[in-house]
């Protein structure tokens, strides 16, 4: 039959695992899978959103295509937030959906949508319906081959009669398609003339900044020699967390506004800046326009020059080009630079372990992100969801060789962190993975796949998987943003959520529970969990009222704040007593 065809045909691209939710829109392709013999193996989640971010972080942490299936209508729909994420943070995805029978479409029949307008916009580099059982090999080579080649989400849509009718191979006839399976990405590198004028600018150089990002990642080598060479410190834009360890000295860590201080230092004292795979958006924690001169490496030409006016922009493959690039690089004799910044970066140090210290009621949340950096088992996999977990995440978690992290970047959305760290243990079964998640992402989607954590745990060879949950009864990022951005207290309504016993939950459906609301007692928790070999929820008891500071806190956020607390935030007395603390944390002597 064509479904079975189908599968035979994701086989051969090398998939052998897709993530799924079942319905009569695919019937006649779980059929095959059953036929299949686990291979491709269908995983099953708690909802079609979930398969859709758990075939992202196939994509994010092995580099090949990710698969998603989901059933017609309902099914489809559900997908399409976890598409975007895959689209907007590069991954290759394809999702395969089902359609009603073709005699229907076009008759409002049940679950009737029009699919390839729906997905037109997710998977615009192709999506397609089938109408014709010779067209599934070309369909599915080309659906493979267009998002890994693009780094982006493909869609095939297959009505569920076609599904079940015999496979056919397409006739060797006048207007039939003839494709073939496999794809090798290119290493481009720019000319040699365009690396010269980029090496001119970096030597000019005497402040030289560095920006990485996921595109830097499996060029850590490459990274390290060019700051060495230049006498440059090293930012990381979130997607590229691991692209660098951050135990060496010149790492000035994440940037933004879930960055460091460092990383703020760096932009607004550099001369020049050098970007390397990243498409970090927010202007104001880069150089002001006219400060630094620019040169920029992304293997995606689109995504060049648009975040800060580079002088020099180069196409290219990160590892390749900075390879090329070094020898070009004149070593810089003025240590000053370098030594402000490293200067600068364990002074910071100082800093976060003082605001982890910090008193909080019952637990303060960086406590918790400080204790698990400094037990973070080697090619550990972290991945963080949304919110304020992500500020600890991207800030006080310290990077070493080997490990691999990642979040939604780009789309930014809630409810990532647990099904990514799924699709990472699928694809990394040996691995510890730890997930960081808030109690309002959790409640949105992770409680539901702890499930599937139970169902399949003991698939894994590895059984570590631990999700930290913040429970602080709080949506505590927005609720930061309506005091510094808007100057608005919190808004109970819209912010308190209830309360719930996460790691009771877990023990309920077999898995270990911890729960903690002693901060004495957090590093204890942390060993019990890493230690347990087997899913653990660990459960911190939070306060929702230390506020993750930006590293440079302006004078409009400071207004916003003190206005927030004078038209009657209900938690003002909490909220002034943690700023009070964080920022004096903050101050401290050079060392």
């Amino acid at each position: 039959m064509v479904a079975d065809f189908l599968l035979g045909r994701l086989r051969a691209w090398g998939i052998h695992r897709v993530y799924g939710y079942p319905g009569d829109g695919i019937n006649a392709i779980i059929g095959a899978f059953d036929r299949a013999g686990s291979d491709p193996e269908f995983i099953q989640v708690r909802h079609e959103e979930m398969a859709a971010f758990m075939a992202c972080a196939h994509a994010k942490f092995t580099g090949e295509l990710g698969v998603c299936l989901a059933t017609s209508g309902p099914g489809a729909i559900h997908l399409l937030n976890g598409l975007y994420d895959a689209k907007l943070d590069h991954q290759p995805v394809l999702a395969i959906v089902g359609q009603q029978a073709m005699p229907a479409l076009g008759g409002s029949y049940q679950q009737e949508v029009d699919l390839t307008t729906l997905f037109k916009d997710v998977a615009h580099e192709y999506v397609h319906m089938a109408i014709d059982a010779s067209q599934m090999r070309h369909l599915v080579d080309r659906a493979a081959r267009v998002a890994l080649d693009q780094r982006t989400v493909t869609c095939l849509v297959i009505p569920n009669d076609l599904a079940g009718q015999p496979a056919e191979e397409p006739a060797r006839a006048h207007g039939s398609i003839h494709s073939s399976v496999g794809y090798s990405r290119p290493l481009v590198v720019p000319e040699q003339a365009d690396l010269e004028r980029a090496a001119e600018v970096l030597n000019a150089g005497e402040k030289v900044a560095m920006l990485v990002g996921q595109g830097a990642l499996g060029a850590r080598d490459e990274v390290v020699s060019t700051a060495e060479r230049l006498g440059a410190g090293v930012a990381k834009a979130l997607l590229g967390k691991a692209a660098v360890p951050d135990d060496l000295p010149f790492v000035t860590g994440s940037i933004g506004l879930l960055g460091t201080r460092p990383s703020w230092e760096l932009m607004d004292g550099c001369d020049t800046l050098l970007m390397v795979g990243s498409s970090f958006p927010y202007s104001e924690f880069l150089p002001e326009e006219g400060q630094a001169r620019g040169v920029q490496i992304d293997i995606d030409g689109r995504m060049l020059g648009i975040r800060y006016p580079m002088e020099v922009q180069l196409v290219g493959d990160a590892r390749a080009t900075l390879a090329a690039l070094l020898p070009l690089l004149q070593p810089k004799t003025d240590t000053s630079w370098r030594e402000q910044i490293e200067r600068s970066i364990a002074d910071w140090r100082h800093v976060l372990e003082e605001r982890a210290l910090a008193p909080a009621d019952p637990v303060n949340p960086q406590r918790v992100f400080h204790e698990l950096g400094r037990r973070l088992p080697d090619g550990v996999i972290l991945t963080s969801d949304s919110g304020s977990a992500a500020n600890w995440f991207a800030r006080d978690l310290p990077m070493r060789d080997g490990m691999m992290a990642s979040l939604s970047g780009n789309l930014a959305t809630m409810g990532a962190g647990v099904p990514y760290a799924i699709g990472a243990k699928f694809a990394h079964p040996d691995r510890p993975v730890i997930a960081l998640v808030g109690d309002g992402a959790m409640q949105m989607n992770g409680m539901a796949e702890l499930l599937t954590i139970a169902k399949y745990r003991e698939r894994w060879s590895d059984q570590r998987l631990i999700v930290l949950v913040l429970n602080n009864r709080d949506l505590n990022q927005v609720t930061w943003e309506q005091r510094v951005m808007q100057g608005d207290p919190k808004y109970e309504a819209s912010q308190s959520i209830p309360d719930f016993p996460y790691a009771q939950f877990a023990e309920l459906i077999g898995l270990d529970g911890i729960r903690v609301d002693d901060p004495d007692a957090v590093g204890d928790a942390w060993d019990r969990a890493l230690a347990a070999g087997r899913p653990v929820v660990l459960e911190a008891i939070t306060d929702p009222e230390v506020p993750p500071l930006p590293p440079h806190i302006t004078f409009e956020q400071a207004r916003h704040l003190a206005e927030a607390v004078v038209r009657g935030d209900p938690d003002r007395g909490s909220v002034i007593r943690q700023s009070l603390r964080q920022m004096v944390a903050g101050i401290l002597p050079e060392r």
